[in-house]
């Protein structure tokens, strides 16, 4: 059974940083693309940045230059380095193991498997 259990996170100022690490179990993500997604209150779910097999990264435009995501096999697990947080950054934060998609509706969606979510404050 695929399981993704999330940590990190929390509540920060302006210009703060935080780490988020997604641990997977079930299955060796060596080859494959994992993701973090976020969704703040009222918006969609939206795609923040993924990693696949090779080490290729993708960022929205909106935190290149700030968010940094990495892996490490040995340990399975993602992490996703979040620094000079900015208020926009707020809501809830969910690793995947299928990001394929740049948004969905809500996030966790019916696809692939999610972490439980957790949730990033950024205050002015």
């Amino acid at each position: 059974q695929v399981q993704l259990v999330q940590s990190g996170g929390g509540s920060v100022q302006t210009g703060g940083s935080l780490r988020l690490s997604c641990s997977v179990s079930g299955f060796m993500f060596d080859n494959s693309d994992m993701g973090w997604y976020r969704q703040a209150p009222g918006n969609k779910c939206e795609l923040v940045s993924t990693i696949n097999g090779d080490g290729e990264t993708y960022y929205r435009d909106s935190v290149k230059g700030r968010f940094t995501i990495s892996v490490d096999s040995a340990k399975n697990t993602v992490y996703l380095q979040m620094n000079s947080l900015k208020p926009e950054d707020t809501g809830v934060y969910y690793c995947h193991s299928d990001p394929e998609e740049s948004y969905y509706d809500d996030c966790p969606s019916v696809d692939g498997s999610w972490g439980q979510g957790t949730q990033v404050t950024v205050s002015s």
